[in-house]
């Protein structure tokens, strides 16, 4: 984790109320990993004394430059609109615990729905990187939200659900999972919690539908990796990127707690990565 001053190099809107900005950052490019976010700081002269968290949209060590998505929301993602090219920004990361893939995992299933995208982006990048074929769904309300497929790289698969039926598949973008569970090795989310809830409830189904046997551990064997632990989620076939608003983004306000079966969990420090299982679906 490091404090660093961020210059704003470039910043547009692209979709509807969401907007994409580039900072120059070489400490958080080279030292971010996908499912990580950062604290911002806005303007003192506003009243804003929270920072704003943002998921690092994507990460280039080459280039020093990370990015944001984010949809204005209220008064201090409104300020960061007006944030000018040259000025810089006081930025706290990267927070949090990242996506964890198994190095078995050839094939990945992204599942976004609306600003979700912010929380998968990365990954494709890093997975491309690594040669591993990528999938993304994405879910959004019309073809007018639909995140541009040019800000993805072309050797992704890019597929789209919307629930006016605009744009691609007529429907929910989970609709879609099932055609997907039997290529996929592993499969990443972000989203609105109903549908990363969905998509928990098709991941625990899943090996009955593939006719996969769950085999026993044998004689001698040791012990399950401990919920929760990275070597769990590597494991695991479902990893969720949670949102939730947060206060100091370091485990000590409390602020952006879920119930996972275990107990409480903090979002930004065991998360905002998580396996599926972790989460106690009914209590949100």
């Amino acid at each position: 984790m490091r404090l660093v001053a961020a210059e704003l190099v470039d910043s547009r809107q692209i979709l509807p109320g969401q907007w994409l900005q580039s900072f120059h950052a070489p400490e958080l490019a080279t030292g971010s990993r996908a499912g990580q976010f950062v604290h911002v700081r806005t303007g003192d002269y506003s009243g804003l004394v929270l920072r704003r968290p943002f998921s690092i949209n994507t990460a280039d060590p080459a280039t020093g430059i990370i990015t944001l998505h984010f949809r204005t929301v209220g008064r201090g993602t409104e300020w960061l609109t007006r944030v000018r090219e040259g000025e810089r920004l006081d930025m706290l990361g990267p927070l949090g615990r990242p996506f964890e893939v198994d190095p078995r995992s050839r094939h990945l299933l992204l599942i976004a729905g609306g600003l979700g995208m912010a929380g998968v982006r990365m990954l494709a990048d890093e997975a491309l990187r690594d040669g591993r074929q990528v999938t993304i769904l994405f879910g959004a309300l019309g073809a007018g939200h639909v995140y541009p497929s040019s800000l993805l790289p072309d050797e992704v698969e890019y597929v789209v659900a919307t629930d006016d039926g605009s744009l691609g598949h007529h429907g929910l973008v989970t609709e879609l999972v099932l055609e997907y569970e039997a290529w996929a090795d592993q499969a990443f989310a972000c989203g609105p919690h109903p549908m990363l809830a969905r998509l928990a409830q098709l991941a625990t189904g899943r090996r009955e539908r593939l006719g996969v046997a769950k085999l026993g551990r044998k004689r001698g064997a040791g012990k399950a990796d401990p919920l929760g632990s990275t070597a769990a989620r590597r494991k695991a076939f479902l990893q969720v990127s949670m949102e939730q608003t947060m206060g100091c983004a370091v485990g000590a306000c409390l602020g952006c707690t879920v119930i996972g079966v275990e107990g409480p969990l903090r979002v930004c420090r065991e998360g905002p990565v998580f396996a599926a299982e972790e989460i106690a679906w009914p209590a949100l």
